[in-house]
């Protein structure tokens, strides 16, 4: 029985492609028969070793000398995207949005998405408007639309505690203030209690 032979090199056989020299540390005569990178700005130049200077080489090899921990954190963190340009998501400096103005779209199966989305927005802001009357009271007591009853009441009573004469010395600036958060709240109060859920629809 014939047995197979294993052509596989060993593990410490010389390259195949040394060149026929002696090993390039000073005064060694063996053959250069191993490959190391000359530096890590030159990791495709070589020095050509025998095989104990190569172990020796190797054993003193520190890609990161001479850099600081901050600049070592850079060189790690480029790696992992093989030194190509990245963006955080959302960043302008990154691939750019969808935009259907640049697709061909004989069907105008996109324009007919985009009169949608645009008319349901449309729908969504006046639904969410705040009725004529009461754009003047809700912007003096600094509310937006809608608003629940709770809502109101609880921003009244601040309103109130805050401004109260009382509170501010008998000041007659802050009664007319007083006096004008009281119309406010009487006006959107009456709205919100004649409204079909009862003024408990809450702010989107």
């Amino acid at each position: 029985m014939m047995k197979r032979r294993n052509t596989r090199p060993k593990a410490f056989d010389p390259d195949p492609d040394a060149p026929a020299r002696c090993c390039d540390m000073a005064g060694c005569t063996e053959a250069a028969g191993y490959r190391a990178p000359r530096s890590r700005d030159a990791l495709n130049q070589y020095f050509w070793f025998c095989l104990e200077h190569v172990r020796e080489y190797n054993a003193r090899w520190d890609y990161y000398k001479g850099m600081s921990p901050w600049q070592i954190e850079a060189h790690i963190r480029a790696d992992v995207s093989w030194n190509r340009p990245s963006w955080r998501l959302g960043q302008a400096n990154g691939a750019r949005g969808f935009d259907e103005e640049e697709i061909l779209d004989p069907l105008d199966l996109l324009k007919n998405g985009a009169r949608t989305r645009a008319r349901r927005a449309q729908e969504r802001d006046a639904r969410h408007a705040a009725p004529d009357e009461l754009k003047y009271p809700l912007s003096v007591l600094d509310l937006g639309w809608p608003i629940s009853l709770d809502e109101l009441k609880t921003r009244y009573k601040a309103l109130a505690r805050q401004h109260h004469p009382d509170a501010n010395g008998g000041d007659r600036a802050a009664e007319e203030r007083l006096k004008g958060i009281n119309v406010a709240y009487t006006a959107i109060r009456a709205h919100l209690v004649a409204m079909p859920d009862g003024g408990l629809a809450r702010s989107a």
